[in-house]
């Protein structure tokens, strides 16, 4: 969600965010029914208890205080009874506030949870493409900050429903007490309203901005730490300590203002309850001397009256969370409702051995023009069991073909097919059982060898150091303090770029694809190793893409296809395209000189 989108959002009509609000709650009460049940019937519980304790207070002062003060003496037997009677309904109150607190807690922190997976599940169900336009910062934002924000209402919902059922139970009560009591009690309520609405309407905004500003604020702490060796080899730590300060300053005002809104907000609803039970026991008192009451009557209906304004600073309670919790939701929404969901189908792949894999007239481009245009109307075959070198300048879209491949995107036009079927077409697990990509810059997890080259699949040892082996890993892995079970640091930092991409490759190969794509995947070792990498994929069962720059991975190739501005310009062996083809070349040759430089 955009900042723009969530300002806008925060100034929609008092309806619409009322809607929400109550949209937002009724889904809170459907995802965690079994929780909130036993929070209602624990409030239910405390409700009742609470509204029996103000009777039996007021019979304690009618029929055991009032009298023994007559007499000036009191009896064991009745300061017994009395104990008794409170003490038992303070037992079940204290049981109802118990399951109340239980099952409020369990609900919150369920639904957080349920936000937490479902996000998740959606955003490894979103392309590639949509991950790019969005931050990492704002999608862990997401799943932590707005998840909490949007389950922040399921605290107070268990207690508002009891307080319902209190307030509805004692302001029948307080009328059948006394009427005229009763009416300069309930004037309180539309001071309370008032003041509800006049917070609303100046908390939207705030936390509105409070809660795009989190976003912005884990996005910028992401950055400085992922790009942490670029940070400090620049000297740019003051540059980042400055941006990260700016951000947290703004994050800071806004919370600030938050409380000092809420300074003013919540005195005044404790203040204005208490007001009115002043305003009852004064004409109360009027009232007892006129001999229109009785002292116990009017103990019970200050009591009962108490029990009245206590909802009304439950729902102040439930009100001042709704703002930051309909926002939390809405930035939600915005990620379970993004558009392209990947849709697939259910043909499966029985053929075993290296895979044919085709291209057909394929165009696609990039939503973002900064990521690059992309192609247009390529068509190209990897027959079963070849070597097929994709070559060409930068930005020419050899990596968009590599994506298309393993169908990290699709097409707008045209069909990606492998073994004669359309990518669209395959079951969920096909793709990724069948073929395997590797990136130019891999990404390692801060855990052991092993675990990096399985990824929690079930490898035995000898298959794991197999694959090892014929990426060139496992002598430098054997070399390690622990072998396999060596813990390799945050994205591989103990290692090499070089060992990096070997134990990516390594990664891929034991899974045994039968269509391997190697996007510039062993840029970062020496020529010779390459040579030997590449040389010993020609042994497996397996089609083999390379996007390649150096002439001695692309004689490898049986053949090479040509790429440039989007387009395939030219398909042959390495020497036809060098002797017809001078962009062909020139981009050879100038690979060669910047290595001979080097």
């Amino acid at each position: 969600m955009a900042p723009t989108d969530v300002i806008e959002h925060a100034l929609e009509p008092e309806r619409a965010v009322a809607r929400r609000g109550m949209a937002l709650i009724a889904r809170q009460l459907r995802r965690a029914r079994r929780e909130f049940t036993l929070g209602a019937v624990g409030t239910v519980v405390y409700a009742v208890t609470t509204i029996v304790s103000s009777y039996v207070i007021g019979w304690a002062t009618d029929s055991v205080l009032l009298p023994a003060a007559d007499r000036g003496d009191v009896t064991t037997a009745s300061l017994t009874g009395v104990a008794l009677a409170i003490l038992g309904v303070a037992v079940f109150r204290g049981a109802g506030i118990a399951f109340r607190r239980i099952g409020a807690y369990a609900a919150q922190y369920r639904l957080q949870q349920r936000d937490r997976v479902d996000v998740t599940d959606r955003l490894l169900d979103l392309p590639v493409e949509w991950h790019r336009r969005h931050p990492t910062g704002e999608l862990l934002s997401i799943v932590n900050a707005d998840a909490e924000a949007a389950s922040s209402v399921a605290a107070p919902l268990p207690m508002a429903f009891g307080v319902l059922v209190m307030l509805a139970i004692t302001s029948v009560l307080l009328v059948m007490t006394d009427p005229f009591l009763a009416l300069i009690g309930f004037a309180v309520g539309p001071a309370i309203a008032i003041s509800n609405v006049a917070f609303q309407r100046r908390m939207r905004v705030v936390v509105a901005q409070a809660q795009q500003l989190r976003a912005e604020v884990s996005e910028i702490a992401h950055e400085s730490f992922d790009a942490a060796l670029v940070v400090k080899t620049l000297g740019r730590e003051d540059i980042e300590v400055g941006r990260f300060g700016a951000r947290s300053d703004d994050l800071r005002d806004r919370m600030v203002e938050v409380g000092r809104i809420r300074a003013v907000f919540d005195p005044l609803m404790e203040a204005l309850p208490s007001i009115g039970v002043l305003a009852v026991l004064y004409v109360g008192a009027l009232r007892v001397d006129q001999g229109l009451l009785t002292a116990g009557t009017l103990v019970t209906f200050a009591y009962l009256f108490r029990l009245v304004a206590l909802p009304m600073r439950v729902f102040a309670w439930l009100l001042a969370d709704l703002p930051r919790a309909t926002v939390g939701w809405k930035r939600i929404e915005a990620v379970a409702e993004a558009p392209g969901l990947i849709e697939y189908g259910k043909g499966r792949l029985e053929t075993e051995g290296g895979a044919t894999a085709a291209v057909d007239d394929v165009a696609y481009r990039y939503r973002d023009e900064a990521e690059g245009r992309g192609i247009s109307s390529i068509s190209l075959d990897i027959p079963p069991r070849s070597t097929v070198a994709l070559v060409g300048p930068t930005g020419s879209g050899k990596s968009t073909i590599a994506y298309l491949l393993v169908r990290l995107f699709d097409p707008d036009q045209g069909r990606v097919c492998l073994d004669g079927q359309g990518l669209l077409d395959l079951d969920r697990g096909e793709i990724p059982r069948h073929t395997a990509l590797v990136f130019q810059e891999p990404f390692l997890f801060d855990d052991t060898v092993r675990a990096n080259i399985t990824l929690g699949a079930d490898y035995d040892d000898e298959a794991v150091q197999r694959a090892a082996t014929l990426a060139l890993a496992h002598g430098f892995v054997s070399s390690l303090p622990q072998g396999y079970d060596t813990i390799i640091g945050e994205r591989g930092a103990t290692l090499s770029g070089g060992q990096r991409q070997r134990i990516a490759l390594a990664r891929a190969l034991v899974r045994n694809p039968r269509l391997l794509v190697l996007d510039d995947a062993t840029s970062a070792v020496d020529p010779a190793v390459e040579a030997e990498i590449l040389d010993g994929l020609r042994t497996l069962d397996t089609s083999v893409v390379i996007v390649a720059y150096r002439r001695s991975s692309i004689l490898l190739a049986d053949s090479v296809i040509f790429v440039e501005d989007g387009r395939v310009t030219g398909r042959g062996s390495h020497d036809e395209l060098y002797a017809r083809l001078p962009p062909y070349a020139e981009l050879i040759d100038a690979y060669e000189r910047e290595e001979h430089d080097e």
